[in-house]
């Protein structure tokens, strides 16, 4: 069985993914200095802790969603302002370098460890999981199955745009410094199309 407006997340998810955020800019960062074989072990760290922010949210609240559905139609409309205010800060956002000058060898636990804690203290990834991703799952049915395709679905593409991102690392940030605005400004457009569209299609 398929969450709810499966489609809209993976719109959702992909402009997420493909907008530079602090985990990225460190794949980035670790891909120019270290390789892209180590930044691996960064993905699965990012991704890792993305599973246990999903698993807490969903598996927490899932009840009480199912005994309070009135509850989604608040946390639809406060997804609505936060994907608002994230697509204003991501139009106004600027790609920093990371200050490496204390950088050293590292292995691959810490290359893992960096990962799990970047995305484990992110306020957007603990924005988007109680606040988008439980609007995708009807918690009156089977909500295991429905997490599971959903979870899945998200860490298969974030690892995979982890990746993307550190193999394309120089010609991304020779990119972005030639063109500031253009992928910011293109991704905050959508965000905005994607909040109308949960607002007038997302009913409870």
């Amino acid at each position: 069985m398929l969450p709810l407006d499966y489609i809209l997340f993976l719109q959702i998810i992909i402009i997420l993914f493909i907008t530079p955020g602090t985990p990225r800019i460190v794949i980035i960062s670790y891909s120019m200095k270290y390789g892209v074989n180590k930044c691996i072990w960064t993905a699965l760290g990012d991704v890792s802790a993305n599973i246990v922010q999903a698993t807490l949210v969903i598996f927490f609240l899932g009840s009480f969603f199912s005994d309070n559905p009135g509850f989604l139609n608040t946390f639809k409309w406060i997804g609505i302002i936060y994907l608002t205010y994230l697509a204003y800060d991501i139009y106004k956002s600027k790609i920093k370098n990371i200050d490496s000058k204390n950088i050293i060898e590292k292995g691959f636990f810490s290359f893992f460890k960096d990962g799990f804690l970047v995305a484990g203290s992110s306020p957007k990834a603990w924005m988007f999981f109680p606040l988008i991703f439980p609007q995708f799952i009807n918690f009156n049915e089977n909500y295991v199955v429905q997490f599971l395709i959903l979870i899945i679905t998200y860490v298969v593409l974030d690892f995979l745009s982890l990746v993307g991102y550190a193999i394309l690392a120089n010609k991304l940030i020779i990119w972005i410094n030639a063109n500031p605005k253009i992928i910011n400004t293109i991704s905050a457009c959508v965000l905005l199309i994607i909040a109308f569209i949960i607002a007038i299609t997302q009913q409870y």
